[in-house]
């Protein structure tokens, strides 16, 4: 019970942080949440926690925020700026892999206390960067375009909520059965018990996060600035 209560103080926080970020900083602050997120899911995911005797990774929302951000930059950008946002984010979550892995290389110094850990999260990093980036492009791309055409039907402002959801249902199946395969699937120590509800907890957690998410992007459209 008490993950599930701090998971849901944990969303609040989450939710809380995305519109202060917007709010104080603009269409550069929704930018400076893709680098965020992307680079947080992935150190996030390496821990497991249960939750009623259900096995989940953490990570889902800070990573379902990716797609609150770019359905955001989309509906008051446009499409061009939210696929800029996905190669951004691309980029980010790249370069972080390859300079940990440098960083990783290094002998450390006697006495030295961060190399073991930071080898233990971020030596699986690798790996989760293959899964993260193949998942990422597909599962984003796959919303730009998925949200465009609902804009393009669905054009009504009160049918924001059919624009946000429309898209990022679909995109976040794909999302996690593409993580997860690539991710768990063949990993030593995970049988496909663990990986079938790895892949149920971690598209239906989306799946609830994205329901809950619809009157913060709501809230978040209707912030106005002086510069637009």
């Amino acid at each position: 019970m008490f993950n599930f209560l701090w998971g849901v103080f944990f969303v609040l926080v989450n939710f809380a942080l995305f519109l202060a970020c917007f709010r104080m900083f603009g269409k550069m602050g929704l930018y400076a949440w893709i680098g965020f997120a992307t680079v947080l899911a992935n150190i996030q995911v390496t821990e497991t926690i249960e939750m009623f005797g259900i096995v989940m990774t953490l990570g889902n929302t800070i990573y379902a925020s990716l797609y609150m951000t770019t359905d955001l930059i989309n509906e008051r950008y446009g499409g061009k700026d939210a696929r800029r946002a996905v190669w951004f984010g691309f980029f980010i979550l790249l370069a972080t892999t390859v300079m940990m892995q440098m960083v990783l290389v290094f002998n450390p110094a006697e006495g030295d206390f961060a190399h073991e850990p930071l080898s233990k999260i971020f030596g699986l990093m690798p790996r989760l960067a293959l899964a993260s980036l193949s998942a990422y492009l597909i599962s984003q791309y796959l919303d730009v375009r998925v949200f465009s055409s609902l804009k393009r039907k669905y054009s009504g402002r009160n049918q924001f909520w059919i624009r946000i959801n429309g898209s990022t249902i679909l995109s976040q199946f794909v999302d996690s059965l593409v993580f997860c395969t690539i991710a768990f699937a063949f990993y030593p120590g995970y049988t496909w018990s663990i990986w079938i509800q790895i892949f149920l907890t971690t598209y239906l957690l989306k799946f609830v996060i994205s329901v809950a998410s619809t009157p913060v992007l709501y809230i978040a459209r209707s912030f106005r600035f002086k510069d637009e």
